[in-house]
């Protein structure tokens, strides 16, 4: 049943799924960008099972409210919001321990596998663990930019110019918004096709209806100088592991590869075959075994 926490004076969505109230700890699920709470339809029951399971809708996103975006070089007002890794990182925080109220494993796909690693810095002993389902690698970064083509690097001040503009962003989004798009976009983000059913559409789509929906999306696509996960990786004490879908278009399983030998804080990393961006959704019956292996084991 979805509840409400008022943060800050923003109106956050949220929902728990317990079994057993008396467990010592909890998971909090965190959804990617263009995502929200009902991302986790096919986990969040399951997991429960083992720990009060929470999910939220970031500040932006889903039943979430969705303020104006704040970009860095724009004068600062109360009623607007910086779309950033600090604050979506400092909600989940305070989520934690305003509402949850126990040690946590953190649990994000996408760039909330970025917020889960930025949070537990900020928890600390009270993050047991972090699992990242297909961590956003962040390729547009400004601290990637040498990885990039002459072109793109040659491009990047003009991209950048165009991005600030609302009229060019809201038409992006515009476009994007509609059920039709959505579906192209699964079609690919799932290259399965497993799961893409018009509940997905819908709960994706919804969102996209609201008055500030345009503004998380203008806030995200400004993100050119941010976290990027092997940074925080490299500052963590806490177990992390990695679950990734082998043909998951945006985020190669390459990638996910190196930071497994690279990086001492993780521990495990789980390849699941023939899936995409988002494989706890296209593939459920392959992540909820491993996900509830990882949290009794983090018990």
């Amino acid at each position: 049943m979805k509840q409400l926490w008022n943060w800050k004076n923003y109106q956050i969505a949220w929902q728990v799924e317990a079994t057993d109230n008396n467990s010592e700890i909890a998971i909090v699920l965190i959804h990617g960008f263009g995502a929200c709470k009902d991302h986790w339809r096919f986990n969040q029951k399951y997991l429960s099972s083992i720990a009060p399971c929470y999910a939220l809708d970031l500040v932006g996103f889903g039943e979430s409210s969705q303020p104006n975006s704040q970009l860095v070089y724009e004068k600062k007002t109360p009623e607007n919001f910086s779309y950033c890794f600090d604050n979506w990182s400092q909600q989940v925080y305070d989520f934690c321990n305003e509402i949850v109220k126990k040690p946590v494993l953190l649990i994000g796909n996408s760039i909330g596998g970025v917020i889960a690693l930025n949070t537990s810095k900020k928890l600390s002993t009270k993050c047991l663990s972090i699992v990242l389902i297909d961590c956003a690698q962040r390729t547009m970064d400004d601290k990637r930019l040498p990885e990039q083509s002459l072109l793109m690097r040659f491009l990047r001040p003009v991209i950048k110019t165009l991005v600030r503009q609302r009229l060019f962003s809201s038409n992006i989004f515009k476009n994007a918004a509609n059920p039709n798009f959505i579906e192209k976009i699964l079609k690919v983000a799932y290259p399965s096709g497993n799961n893409i059913d018009k509940e997905l559409i819908e709960l994706l789509f919804q969102p996209t209806q609201g008055k500030g929906a345009s503004e998380a999306f203008r806030g995200f696509i400004n993100l050119f100088d941010d976290y990027l996960a092997p940074d925080l990786l490299n500052q963590l004490d806490n177990r992390v592991h990695l679950i990734w879908g082998e043909k998951d278009p945006w985020e190669p399983v390459k990638e996910a590869r190196k930071w497994y030998q690279n990086f001492e804080c993780i521990k495990s990393l789980d390849v699941i075959s023939n899936a995409g961006h988002c494989p706890h959704d296209e593939m459920p019956e392959k992540v909820n075994p491993i996900l509830k292996k990882i949290i009794q084991e983090a018990i």
